[in-house]
């Protein structure tokens, strides 16, 4: 094989390694989006069904919610590192 064709395959590789950081930096997002509006929409029921525990229930609403976003975040960043590095 030349080393035109060596150069070739490599840039290739580095052309999907590229593709495939942006698609999970994508994915990690709207994983993220996902879970925090399941996290809403079943608080909002729980604070339909008991008006009185609405404290209780929106402070864990957002403890879960920023857990959730410190794991995407933390995705986000290692696509990026993948994608510049």
């Amino acid at each position: 094989m030349s080393t035109l064709g060596i150069i070739l395959l490599a840039i290739e590789g580095v052309a999907i390694s590229k593709t495939a950081a942006g698609f999970g930096a994508a994915f990690a997002a709207f994983a993220a989006s996902m879970g925090i509006s399941k996290i809403g929409i079943s608080a909002m029921e729980s604070i339909a069904r008991q008006p009185e525990a609405a404290g209780d229930i929106r402070s864990n609403m957002i403890v879960a919610a920023a857990l959730i976003e410190g794991v995407a975040f933390f995705a986000i960043v290692v696509c990026f590192l993948i994608l510049f590095v």
